[in-house]
Formats: C-alpha cells, sequence, structure tokens
C-alpha cells in the first residue's frame, strides 16, 4: 500500500474565489508546484478531493467543472505534477439544480470521497495525508482514517491531532514529520 497526499481544490490548489467553475477564474495557487513536485518526489500519490456545490446552486454546470479539471490537470502535468485521481462531489443539499439538491456521502465533511481515494488509489490510510483549508477538510480526514491532517490557515494553533500550516513550506517539513 502506498502513501498519498490528498488535497482540497479551492482554496489549495487554486485560489479561493467562491464558486470557481471556470479557467477565467481560476487561479493555480503561488508556490504550489515546487511543493507538489516535492511531495511527488518523496513518494507521495496524490489526489484531489473538492466539494463543487456550485454545480448543485447552478452557477455552472457538471460539464463546466469536468472541462476546467481536464484544463487544470493539463496544466499541472505541464509543471510536472502528475495527479493519480479527481473526485468532485456536485451534490448540496440547498441546491437550486433538483438533479444535484440532496445530502451526499460524498460531500465533505463525510468520509465518501476520501474512502473511494483509499480504496481506488490503493492507499495506506495511517501513512497517508490530507491539507486542506476548511474544518470540514479535517473532519473527513479523521472518518476517514487518514493520519495526517494539514490545515492551511493563517493562524497556528493545532488541536485535535490536526497541524496548521501557513504556507507550502510549513506544509512540506510536516508531510512526514
Amino acid at each position: 500500500m502506498r502513501r498519498g497526499l490528498l488535497l482540497d481544490r479551492d482554496g489549495v490548489i487554486n485560489v479561493d474565489r467562491g464558486y470557481v467553475g471556470s479557467r477565467e477564474q481560476f487561479e493555480f495557487t503561488p508556490c504550489l508546484f515546487p511543493f507538489l513536485r516535492a511531495a511527488q518526489d518523496r513518494g507521495f500519490r496524490l489526489a484531489i478531493l473538492t466539494n463543487q456545490s456550485g454545480v448543485a446552486r447552478g452557477l455552472y454546470s457538471e460539464d463546466d467543472f469536468e472541462k476546467l479539471t481536464a484544463w487544470m490537470l493539463c496544466e499541472l502535468q505541464w509543471q510536472g505534477i502528475a495527479i493519480d485521481l479527481v473526485l468532485g462531489c456536485c451534490e448540496h443539499p440547498e441546491g437550486t439544480v433538483a438533479a444535484y439538491a440532496r445530502e451526499s456521502y460524498w460531500r465533505k465533511p463525510n468520509s465518501g470521497m476520501v474512502l473511494e481515494t483509499v480504496q481506488r488509489m490503493r492507499l495506506n490510510p495511517a501513512h497517508s495525508v490530507l491539507l486542506g483549508d476548511q474544518m470540514r477538510d479535517m473532519e473527513a480526514a479523521a472518518a476517514g482514517g487518514i493520519g495526517r491532517k494539514l490545515l492551511l490557515s493563517p493562524s497556528t494553533a493545532d488541536n485535535k491531532g490536526i497541524v496548521t500550516v501557513r504556507n507550502f513550506d510549513e506544509a512540506l517539513t510536516r508531510l512526514v514529520a
């Protein structure tokens, strides 16, 4: 079994501008590329797990999300970064698009996307890491048995097995610490 680095999208992979559904809105987070290359060099397999309630809210379509994801993966590949899996949850109980207006086991803070990633990528969850920018990411990681939880945040308080990192340099030092 391998170790994985599970990443939230909005706020980690890209600057969180709220409901990012197009290339025009998408901006990679500064210093992301060296961090992801270093994680790969340390033997981590990479996955992106993202709540995309903008689909349920009718702000963009699932097709828009898939096109943006394909473009993002090409850009990352061009930077020498291989993402092994991307999972997105488009459902939200308060959605306005009937097909997506429901609860979902995949929607963070639930563990569905985490458990699916562990299974599909044959990861050892105890030796894997989840890096997110919201407590719901940390809750999903804990519920899915992920051994190390890194919260990307300007604050520095550590609690409940969650390590807060201010930037990607700090995250890199905490991947295996």
